[in-house]
């Protein structure tokens, strides 16, 4: 059996408000397989993008282990870690997080300029990725051009440019009217089938967790349901 390319053993994250300490994550344990889709579910509070953070090398954990592809997130110095999620990791957040001065194109292509990629290859690269999620047609379009929807394919192709091995995604259909959401959950399925990529998704929509391989239940910081998704349920 190969190894999980995402492996958390007895995670604990806490922060301090004033005087008071919240215990976020209590003895997280999590294995995800190549090429999943999970779907990280629950109550607003319970953990969730605390986890996703931590797993993902967002975010700094108190006690425990997180092996991403093998290699301690631990042992990895601030620089390395940032290098690893640019190469590796992609993100789609609720937000978008899309420079509103440069078009979709040059959103897109940002990371790979940022890696040392030259302009004309990160160009088309970034061009294919558009058409990829079926936005050829808006490539010079600025962020307030786009209908909301639109914006989070952008925010897709650009989490895929480097073809990472995990993409991580939070609450990626937050702001979307429900037509919109579908879309983006069924381009989500789609490109996961189709590259085999890992997916991560934090998420209140049980939409969502219908379309993935598992769904993981958090309450108060906690696991507390790690189940298997119909397969007749998902995907196209």
């Amino acid at each position: 059996m190969t190894e999980p390319i995402i492996q958390a053993q007895n995670v604990h994250k806490s922060f301090r408000t004033g005087n008071v300490e919240v215990q976020a994550l209590r003895g997280i344990d999590l294995s995800v397989d190549k090429g999943e889709m999970v779907a990280i579910m629950g109550p607003s509070g319970c953990g969730k993008t605390t986890m996703l953070n931590c797993l993902s090398g967002l975010d700094e954990f108190d006690t425990g282990d997180v092996f991403i592809e093998g290699v301690d997130l631990q042992e990895m110095g601030d620089r390395a870690r940032t290098s690893y999620r640019a190469e590796r990791m992609g993100f789609v957040f609720q937000t978008f997080n899309l420079l509103p001065v440069i078009s979709a194109v040059e959103n897109v292509e940002l990371p790979l300029l940022v890696s040392g990629v030259k302009p004309k290859l990160a160009r088309e690269r970034a061009l294919y990725a558009l058409a990829q999620v079926g936005l050829e047609d808006r490539a010079h379009h600025r962020p307030a051009q786009l209908s909301a929807g639109q914006r989070q394919r952008v925010t897709v192709a650009r989490a895929l440019i480097n073809s990472p091995a995990i993409v991580w995604a939070d609450e990626p259909t937050g702001n979307l009217d429900s037509e919109a959401a579908g879309d983006i959950l069924e381009l989500l399925r789609s490109l996961n089938a189709q590259y085999e990529q890992t997916v991560v998704i934090v998420t209140h929509n049980r939409e969502v967790g219908a379309l993935c391989d598992r769904v993981v239940r958090m309450r108060d910081g906690q696991i507390i349901a790690d189940t298997d998704v119909d397969p007749g349920q998902n995907g196209p």
